[in-house]
């Protein structure tokens, strides 16, 4: 084994790149890559240290010492040592030694761009590549379609960890066993997407993947990354798109990460107010640092390049937006116009999404976003973020709230199950029923519901199927769609053992279908973000507690009329107002008894007559379900 020798995957166009911030393709440049170099295999490195004065390479060829493989700094000022070591090569361990111009600091560093490393809590990056060779040449080929806005998105969201285990080993599945397992599960309940909660490496497990020191690296937790590739390959070879949760907003402060790199902050931003997180103590990346800019883009695009993902789902936006976020006066200073914007962020989230379209104008990014903060899912040639989807938190909120309720009181409520169709066009919206909302004490889904339990579960069905037929896409987290009881456990495994009773396995049977119909009615989908796809009948019969509207998609004859009964009273005749004179046909209820429903249904055609009601100059009567949900064919 020969000392560095001096090579460079660098040209003088990609230096001013990143020095510009506008190097979208990084990880072809930094990090560790296997090449031969006059004619010997070995590892070039190359990582950016600006405030050094030395840096090595150490690692498990060379007992860890500091000193022997000093690589080279470049000449031109871009802070970037790198080098080629003969005779090292993939499942070597490393790390870089650091010698900072700050005070004789040292520090001793993963590689941020690093493929792969070590389980923790064992730190070191790992030497990889992989020649693993994809079969999803169909899904890739035609994802345009499956991916766009007037797609069905009905997203199935997962802990890998806590997903399914092997019980009798007390283990979570490996990628290899959940590209079997998990995929036939996904095809099986008609998802039609998987979101995964963090996937890149994370040291800590209770932060469920939130705290990143790995963001080029799939945790080895599950194995190889080229196992994570065959995992994402299967879901596309069964139809089945990707959706991973992606986090550049914070990142913790583990000696082996990114904080203090060089000695100096080198991706966290040196003032306090803008740098440090203190709901999460995480520091926060200095969105003003081209070279920062262009590693966090840089790792966008990786994961659509490099593993096939169909979308990012952007964590904590609201965060990255405001500099008084979670912060009290004093402990944040206003923007150059006296605003409390992050303007640095607000141009870093436009960059990122005009080059992630750019490159890939068959995914969706999607925003994590809390707050009013306006036309986030509008293209930035329009003044937006350029998101293609924002996660509608008001209607998650409104909506528990809402079915939190004895019906005896809901009445009282009308308000909170009909107010976000009052700004629901605003922006192109998600709805999430998501990981956030089964911890910390907040119940599960199913325990949030009131009543016995043949009222809590049709509760539930009514709360499903009202989200389905709610303009916007769809997020649920893994377990709700059986009625899980107990909060989520992010180190044990989702309650799989209530399928064995029938309540829970009728629920995932009407979850199942409910997919089903939700992908096969365009009414419900081709127009989710426009008010030309929806229609109001009734919104304000607060004393029966019932809303009822009609969805809209392209065709006129495909349209659907709904029906939402929120209270446990059967109605044996319902008049609802329609706009012309058709035969309603009865095509989904939640009611039906292999769901577990009392089978109050509405089995023969119903006429409409010349009637007028709710404004519109036919009506028909119909019957409502307790705790149901109608919907109806206009023939």
């Amino acid at each position: 084994m020969g000392k560095v020798i001096a090579h460079s995957l660098f040209t003088d166009f990609d230096v001013d790149l990143f020095k510009s911030g506008k190097h979208y393709r990084l990880y072809k440049k930094f990090g560790s890559h296997i090449t031969t170099v006059n004619g010997v295999e070995g590892t070039y490195f190359a990582v950016w240290a600006p405030s050094a004065n030395q840096v090595s390479v150490v690692g498990d060829f060379n007992f860890w010492n500091d000193g022997e493989f000093k690589l080279n700094v470049r000449w031109d000022s871009s802070g970037i040592w790198e080098g080629f070591i003969p005779k090292i090569g993939k499942g070597n361990l490393y790390k870089y030694k650091i010698h900072s111009n700050n005070s004789g600091i040292v520090t001793e560093k993963a590689d941020p761009y690093s493929r792969r490393n070590e389980h923790p809590p064992s730190t070191a990056s790992v030497i990889w590549d992989d020649d693993y060779t994809w079969k999803d040449k169909k899904w890739m080929k035609n994802r345009k379609k499956n991916n766009a806005l007037d797609a069905p998105y009905s997203v199935y969201e997962v802990h890998l960890g806590s997903w399914r285990r092997k019980m009798e080993e007390d283990r979570s599945l490996s990628y290899f066993e959940l590209a079997d397992e998990l995929v036939s599960y996904v095809k099986e309940m008609n998802f039609t997407h998987v979101e995964l909660m963090p996937i890149m490496e994370y040291p800590y497990d209770p932060s469920w993947g939130y705290q990143l020191t790995g963001y080029y690296a799939p945790t080895c937790r599950f194995g190889y990354p080229e196992e994570f590739k065959l995992l994402v390959d299967k879901l596309h070879q069964n139809g089945i798109g990707l959706i991973l949760d992606w986090v550049p907003s914070h990142f913790p402060s583990d000696d082996h990460g990114l904080g203090f790199f060089d000695g100096s902050h080198l991706y966290e931003h040196p003032d306090r107010k803008k740098g440090y997180h203190p709901d999460w103590k995480s520091l926060i990346f200095n969105y003003e640092r081209n070279e920062v800019r262009s590693f966090l883009i840089s790792n966008a695009i990786y994961w659509l390049e490099q593993y096939h993902a169909d979308g990012l789902r952007v964590d904590a936006v609201a965060s990255m937006l405001f500099l008084d976020y979670s912060r009290e006066d004093g402990e944040w200073e206003p923007n150059e116009y006296g605003g409390k914007e992050n303007l640095a962020a607000i141009s870093f989230l436009k960059e990122l999404n005009e080059e992630v379209y750019k490159s890939f104008p068959d995914v969706q990014t999607i925003a994590e976003e809390s707050t009013a903060f306006p036309m986030v899912s509008q293209p930035t040639f329009m003044g937006g973020l350029g998101f293609g989807m924002k996660w509608m938190m008001g209607w998650m909120h409104d909506t528990l709230k809402y079915f939190g309720k004895d019906p005896m009181f809901r009445s009282h409520h009308q308000n909170d199950i009909t107010f976000s169709l009052a700004y629901a066009f605003t922006e192109n919206f998600m709805l999430p029923l998501s990981h956030d909302e089964v911890v910390y004490g907040k119940n599960s889904i199913l325990g949030r519901m009131p009543g016995d339990e043949w009222q809590r579960f049709a509760n539930l069905r009514l709360l499903y199927g009202y989200m389905f037929t709610h303009p916007g896409t769809k997020l649920l987290f893994m377990g709700s769609e059986f009625g899980q009881y107990e909060e989520w456990d992010f180190q044990g495994s989702l309650d799989w053992n209530l399928l064995e009773f029938d309540p829970h396995k009728k629920t995932k049977a009407f979850y199942k279908d409910l997919n089903k119909f939700y992908k096969t009615n365009p009414a419900l989908f081709e127009k989710g973000f426009s008010n030309e796809g929806f229609e109001w009948i009734s919104l304000d019969d607060s004393q029966n507690s019932v809303i009822s509207f009609i969805r809209k998609g392209n065709k006129e004859e495909e349209n659907l009329v709904v029906v939402c009964n929120f209270t446990p009273a059967v109605i044996d005749s319902y008049k609802i107002g329609l706009p012309t004179e058709n035969k309603l046909k009865e095509v989904f209820n939640s009611d039906k008894k292999k769901y577990g429903g009392s089978g109050i249904t509405n089995s023969k055609l119903i006429k409409a007559e010349k009637d007028s009601w709710n404004g519109k100059p036919y009506s028909a009567e119909i019957k409502l379900s307790p705790l149901g949900i109608t919907i109806f064919e206009l023939k």
